[in-house]
């Protein structure tokens, strides 16, 4: 059965300056077990949540099967981490998770390309790897709760 594996809601920008300076610290409670979603808005307490640029790619996915094992959300910088999901297949599509709560409906407007700091969070060559596979950007059409665990997936188009 699919499953959500991790998820992640971060109110600040890790990744400024240069990736050989390293990430900034992450702050406590980056990981958590559920996120509210709200349509057109994103995840509450997400560094994007409400941006303007960013209402079209508010909620990041990645397939664990894409990663290095032990690689996990704080590394990469999505916000859900799945297993079982083809992810990187949906775009233009809508993808409905429900994790047991109700349904939450994506719209998965757009890959999102991996970026060099993966160089230095995950390790060497895994930016390279990652190419075509560093998950997508969707926004939310409904309002909802996602929690890690398993999960049941619809996807319209």
């Amino acid at each position: 059965m699919p499953q959500i594996v991790q998820l992640l809601a971060s109110p600040v920008h890790r990744y400024v300056g240069r990736p050989a300076d390293g990430p900034a610290p992450a702050p406590p409670g980056e990981l958590v077990e559920d996120v509210r979603i709200r349509a057109g808005l994103g995840i509450v307490g997400d560094r994007y949540f409400g941006r303007p640029a960013h209402r079209e790619a508010s909620v990041t996915l990645i397939a664990q099967e894409s990663l290095p094992p032990g690689a996990d959300l704080t590394q990469v910088r999505r916000n859900v981490l799945t297993h079982g999901i083809p992810v990187d297949e949906l775009v233009g599509l809508v993808l409905t998770l429900d994790s047991g709560d109700g349904p939450v409906r994506l719209r998965v407007h757009r890959a999102a390309p991996p970026c060099a700091w993966l160089d230095v969070t995950v390790a060497p060559g895994t930016w390279k790897a990652l190419r075509g596979r560093g998950g997508v950007r969707c926004a939310p059409l409904n309002d909802g709760v996602l929690r890690v665990g398993p999960v049941e997936v619809t996807v319209d188009s």
